[in-house]
């Protein structure tokens, strides 16, 4: 077994790999890789995106270690930041995404234990369908917000270090980012003030809060 404390921190592991160690890049690869490759998949609803997106993450990271700066965050964030970047172009150079058709598992597709107290008695693979789509379907600020914190269960505090913006920031897009999901799911209209409020609907629940997730 590996001892925890003889783990090399991100920071020796981005020293080592400035000083031209590329084994150092392989480690970093091994540590961050799924969070990454998770992110893209859920963002793009595309596996042939999503290893896209994760490798040219790494080798921007390769390519440029000086651009690193750990002052402003730890390397997952950093790769995060630059995962973002490359959905955003991969969505706008192919708009029309494929499906993950007969490839599809349950674990590459959206959770829908949040959602489902709107969908009982449907069949649970046409409901986890119908979340990917309607997650699919958000714009992008909404959509990072929520596959960060509902599918990959980030805090606030991460997902807004991995957003880099304010924790008030990520909590009124979560909100707005869940109103429209269950719109979609249950074919009704949202306010365009949703989520961007406190109200009694926040409290109550559009969906659900997570296991120990905090208001």
């Amino acid at each position: 077994m590996v001892r925890k404390d003889s783990i090399p921190t991100d920071d020796a592991l981005i020293r080592r790999l400035r000083a031209g160690d590329e084994e150092a890049l392989a480690q970093i690869y091994r540590q961050h890789q799924a969070e990454i490759y998770r992110f893209a998949l859920h963002m793009s609803g595309s596996r042939p995106i999503a290893e896209e997106v994760t490798q040219e993450s790494f080798l921007a990271l390769l390519r440029e270690p000086q651009r690193f700066d750990p002052a402003r965050g730890p390397v997952l964030a950093y790769l995060f930041g630059i995962a973002r970047n490359q959905v955003r172009r991969a969505l706008e150079r192919d708009r029309r995404l494929q499906p993950l058709g007969g490839e599809q598992t349950m674990d590459d597709l959206p959770a829908a234990s949040a959602f489902e107290a709107e969908s009982e008695g449907t069949d649970r693979t046409e409901r986890i369908e119908r979340v990917r789509r309607a997650v699919l379907s958000l714009p992008t600020p909404y959509r990072e917000v929520l596959v960060l914190c509902d599918l990959q269960q980030k805090s606030y505090a991460q997902a807004a270090e991995h957003l880099d913006c304010p924790v008030g920031t990520v909590r009124s897009r979560l909100n707005r980012a869940r109103a429209l999901v269950m719109a979609k799911l249950s074919g009704t209209a949202v306010s365009r003030d949703v989520g961007e409020r406190t109200s009694g609907r926040e409290r109550t629940g559009i969906l659900p809060l997570r296991a120990g997730e905090r208001t």
